[in-house]
């Protein structure tokens, strides 16, 4: 897939924040519809050698043209290079953000092979390894993250991971797709 049209992704961006001026839809208040500036090619390069990963295209080309978040899905794309903190009170976020970047977590095989679904009586157990192998994107609150696969048979998916129960599910075929689903306002 080639780059990004980041001035068109800005204008989108500006015309959602002005169509909601209060930050009123869900996560606006945090990202603010604002990006961050691009990522250099040796930023990207410098994190994947770091650990031991390789970012999908479409989203190694968004952080290099278009922005290393805040602005999208949720509370808004977690950074890849500069922590900032959780859109919840507890930091819940931050925790998520910090635990990805533990040695070999980016680069251990992706367990995720098939959809879990949500189970009351079910509690998720750490130990399974469900964030293993993924990079959190994007936090829902209440333990929920969007996360990118970066290894494995489905590599470049986004799936959305429950952390109190266990249950994941696709959200996008790639970044490009949940990204720009987000943008035209489907989520």
């Amino acid at each position: 897939m080639g780059d990004w049209d980041a001035r068109a992704v800005r204008a989108r961006l500006r015309q959602m924040a002005s169509e909601d001026p209060e930050a009123a839809r869900h996560g606006a208040g945090s990202h603010r519809y604002e990006l961050a500036a691009p990522l250099s090619e040796a930023e990207i390069r410098a994190f994947e050698a770091e650990h031991g990963c390789r970012l999908p295209a479409e989203y190694r080309s968004f952080l290099a043209t278009v922005g290393d978040g805040p602005a999208g899905p949720a509370y808004g794309l977690m950074p890849l290079t500069t922590p900032h903190p959780g859109a919840d009170a507890d930091g819940a976020a931050q925790g998520e953000w910090e635990d990805d970047r533990r040695p070999g977590r980016m680069a251990a095989p992706c367990p995720l092979l098939e959809p879990r679904p949500f189970d009351e009586g079910r509690t998720f157990d750490p130990d399974e390894g469900l964030t293993l192998g993924t990079l959190v994107l994007a936090d829902h609150g209440c333990g929920m993250y969007s996360r990118l696969v970066l290894n494995g048979p489905l590599t470049g998916q986004v799936w959305h991971l429950d952390q109190d129960f266990g249950s994941c599910a696709p959200e996008g075929p790639d970044f490009r797709s949940w990204y720009t689903a987000w943008l035209e306002g489907a989520r």
